[in-house]
């Protein structure tokens, strides 16, 4: 039997509309007019024939029934595909035939209900209505073809077409819902499709059941009582879910419950759902049994008793099945947790094999590690025990931090190996057996910090044993000879820690180079310190910074009295360019050695015709250690100021100008390229190259203006744009005598001509020009020249031509000379 329907006490949309939109469409009696929404409607205080007035009032709480319409045919069921025959032989309904139906059955059942509305009936069908659905195919065709209609054969899920039409069963009560009063399944339905109605059969054996213990009117039969049991496991089923989660710490709080029709007390809320598990009030309401006369049965005490009674009962039995599943479950959690219990038993007993086992080899090997034992314990067995334990007892080995054991078992054999060692004699004596030991007892991802003692044991080895061997070699070392322990320790560094290695350099051999550096004195000691503290560089890089500062001092005072022709100074300075930074190597040269240089360029002497370059070569040679942003202003100001003096005093005194060329190329071939393209050299040399071309200006030897300004040309070309180095050594470039007999630039080359001059001078010949020089005529200190039948002059590598129309000289390029000189010729 199902359970009945809990009622529910929500405000649904329909309650709201219905409140806002009271229907007025009948007159209120004089009983809603007083009481409202809770007067109840009398039929005798109502009219009749209006429709719904004079009705008894309809029952809602009734179950709900639905229509359902025949899918046969007579007797026959048609599926897919099969034609589908009535009995009579004729063809199936078609569209048409159920338009006809339906509209014949509505026009008679108005007919017979005098035009009452809704309540339409579809008997057979009138002749000849929507026989058009058979020559065309309208918009019903249509959507009835969409939804999977055939034509030529029925409706139905099986095609089997309509049986009997649709019939409109009128209900006893207007106002009655869909089923109230029961089914409303026709005849035909019932016949067609017979089905047992199990939710009116089920009713009505609750309706039965609800009212055995009534006392039967008179004259009627008294039927047989029948009870109804509930098993304890339909009572946890049904239930004990049901009040699990209703009875909590608001179980006994008094509720009020004013739902039906008389007021009632609750113990608390979880009773609420009990009350409506039950059948509803109305089931238990008086029988009439007679006019104007009711007989009930009715005790509520007793039935508040019972059912009391009944609830203790279905709460104990709740109770106590949540009990028994309790230690059910409380059973299986105990095997569980012995099934677990055992297996750690299991593992445990294990361990405490494996820790005896561990056990044993260290007190064997305790046991030769006493003084006077006749077989004490070498290195080579405490390795094999060590294996034995990483290999076979790992997991112990690391839990237990089993290598400390190396503090007390290895450590005093290691003390003993190192005795005898002598590091400076012997630098790689046991370090195979040290790298070893690293393997068995070093921990790659260790991270010492200084100041907490951190150290893992393979640390704390090298700590205890190796280290203070080292620091006794050190302190007793001699710094200058520094090959010895530089090896040691090269050798020594793939097994030693970082912190183990930068501890040897910050706290031993950093002092003692310290104090070496301070006892050195530049003045008197044979060797260079390069020699012996620039071997630690590649080892402890800028670790040796706090020696520099000494060393600079300490050069500096000794470069007090150096001249520049000493060069000791620049053997002992060059090997630490690089090593200084070079701020302070900046800082050093121009402090000690710039002031030098400076002086002796001052007093170097300049003379075109007895040159020494000592003094020059000397500056010079700095150049690799002193940066050009020094040097060039050095020469600028010490140099080249009184050289282009001197030879404006040479050229002053109409000189041989081949000489002079010379002596310019000599002095240029003296400077590196480096010094050649700088701006300020370059500026410098092209000053001299002016003066030159200025100084043969009024020079009336034929071809000497020519043959400088082809020179100067050339040069600042060269100047503009080096290519190659200048050749030839400058003691041999520069004239030692005025009688030394130079050979001419114009002869130095017979394939292409000297000078622009000689240019156009071959220019004019090929074209058959007279070029030949005005005597006594000059332009501007120029002398001038007749091409053809034009008169022209030469500055600079420009040719000039006198231009009749404008009465001046005007530059031209050499095609439009030679044009012009052809067409005046002409």
């Amino acid at each position: 039997m199902s359970s009945p329907e809990v009622e529910k006490f929500e405000i649904t949309d329909e309650d709201v509309y219905s409140s806002f939109n009271i229907r007025t469409g009948r007159r209120q009696t004089k009983n809603q007019a007083t009481f409202g929404i809770w007067a109840d409607e009398d039929s005798d205080d109502e009219r009749p024939g209006f429709g719904t007035r004079g009705k008894k009032k309809s029952d809602f709480t009734a179950p709900i029934g639905f229509v359902s319409g025949g899918i046969k045919q007579g007797d026959k069921t048609f599926k897919p595909g099969e034609e589908d025959v009535q009995e009579d032989g004729d063809a199936n309904f078609d569209l048409g035939d159920i338009a006809r139906l339906s509209y014949s059955g509505v026009k008679k059942e108005k007919m017979s209900s005098g035009g009452s509305r809704g309540r339409a009936k579809f008997p057979t069908g009138e002749k000849g209505l929507g026989d058009w659905e058979k020559h065309t195919k309208g918009l019903g065709m249509k959507l009835m073809q969409k939804m999977g209609f055939e034509v030529g054969k029925g409706l139905g899920k099986n095609k089997q077409g309509i049986t009997t039409p649709v019939e409109a069963v009128k209900r006893k009560t207007q106002k009655a819902g869909i089923a109230f009063h029961g089914t409303e399944r026709s005849e035909r339905s019932l016949i067609d499709f017979p089905a047992e109605d199990l939710e009116a059969k089920e009713e009505a054996e609750f309706k039965e059941q609800l009212s055995q213990w009534r006392k039967e009117p008179e004259g009627k039969r008294k039927k047989k009582v029948k009870y109804t049991y509930k098993t304890a496991q339909e009572a946890i089923d049904t239930g004990g879910n049901k009040k699990k989660g209703l009875k909590s710490h608001m179980s006994n709080v008094k509720v009020i419950d004013m739902t039906g029709k008389e007021k009632k007390v609750l113990t608390g809320y979880h009773t609420i759902a009990q009350r409506h598990d039950r059948p509803d009030d109305d089931a238990e309401a008086p029988m009439e049994t007679g006019r104007g006369r009711t007989d009930a049965f009715s005790m509520p005490e007793l039935m508040h008793n019972l059912n009391l009674l009944v609830d203790m009962s279905e709460e104990d039995i709740i109770q106590n099945d949540r009990k028994l599943r309790h230690e059910k479950d409380h059973i299986v959690n105990m095997r569980y947790e012995k099934e677990r219990l055992d297996t750690v038993l299991e593992q445990e007993e294990k361990l405490i094999q494996r820790l005896s086992k561990i056990l044993d080899i260290i007190n064997t090997v305790n046991e030769r590690t006493h003084p006077g034992c006749q077989n004490p314990v070498t290195l080579d067995e405490c390795m094999a025990i060590f294996r034995i334990l990483q290999n076979d007892f790992y997991s112990e080995y690391k839990m237990y931090e089993l290598e400390t054991l190396a503090v007390a078992l290895v450590f005093p054999i290691m003390n003993e190996y190192f005795k005898s060692w002598v590091p400076m004699r012997d630098p790689g004596y046991g370090i195979s057996v040290v790298k070893e030991w690293q393997y068995m007892l070093g921990d790659p991802n260790h991270v010492y910090v200084q100041g907490q003692n951190n150290m893992d044991v393979y640390q704390r080895l090298i700590w205890d044993v190796w280290l203070p061997h080292i620091r006794t070699a050190i302190l007793q070392w001699r710094v200058r000879e520094c090959d010895p322990v530089i090896e040691l320790l090269e050798t020594w560094m793939p097994v030693l820690p970082t912190w183990v290695m930068e501890n040897i350099q910050d706290q031993l051999v950093l002092p003692r180079l310290l104090a070496e550096v301070e006892a050195w004195n530049p003045l008197t000691d044979t060797v260079p310190i390069h020699s012996w503290l620039h071997p630690w560089l590649p080892l402890m890089k800028d670790k040796l910074e706090p020696c520099y500062a000494p060393i600079r001092q300490k050069l500096g005072n000794a470069l007090i009295n150096w001249h520049p022709s000493d060069s000791s100074a620049k053997v002992i300075l060059k090997p630490w360019h690089g090593v200084w930074r070079e701020g302070h190597m900046e800082v050093f040269m121009r402090k000690y050695i710039l002031p030098k240089l400076e002086l002796c360029l001052q007093e170097f002497p300049i003379n075109p015709h007895q040159q020494t370059l000592e003094p020059l070569q000397w500056v010079l040679s700095w150049s690799d250690l002193i940066s050009l942003r020094y040097m060039v202003p050095l020469f600028e100001k010490c140099f080249f100021s009184r050289w282009l003096q001197v030879l404006c005093t040479w050229l002053g005194n109409m000189p041989n100008y081949d000489e002079v060329t010379k002596w310019y190329l000599g002095w240029k071939s003296v400077f590196t390229e480096q010094y050649l393209t700088h701006p300020v050299i370059k500026e410098m040399f092209t000053k001299a190259l002016d003066m030159m071309n200025r100084a043969v200006s009024g020079h009336f030897q034929p071809g000497v203006k020519e043959n400088m300004a082809y020179f100067t040309h050339n040069e600042r070309r060269n100047i503009a744009e080096p290519t190659t180095t200048l050749s030839g050594s400058p003691a041999s470039s520069i004239p030692q005598t005025p009688t030394q007999p130079e050979p001419s630039l114009r002869t130095s080359s017979s394939t292409y001509p000297a000078s622009f001059r000689e240019l156009v001078e071959r220019k004019a010949e090929e074209n058959n020009l007279i070029f030949v020089p005005v005597p006594g005529k000059t332009h501007e200190a120029k002398q001038v020249y007749r091409c053809g039948s034009v008169l022209v002059y030469f500055d600079r590598s420009v040719v000039f031509m006198m231009d009749e129309a404008m009465g001046s000289y005007v530059p031209v390029s050499l095609q439009k000379l030679i044009d012009t000189a052809k067409t005046v010729k002409r």
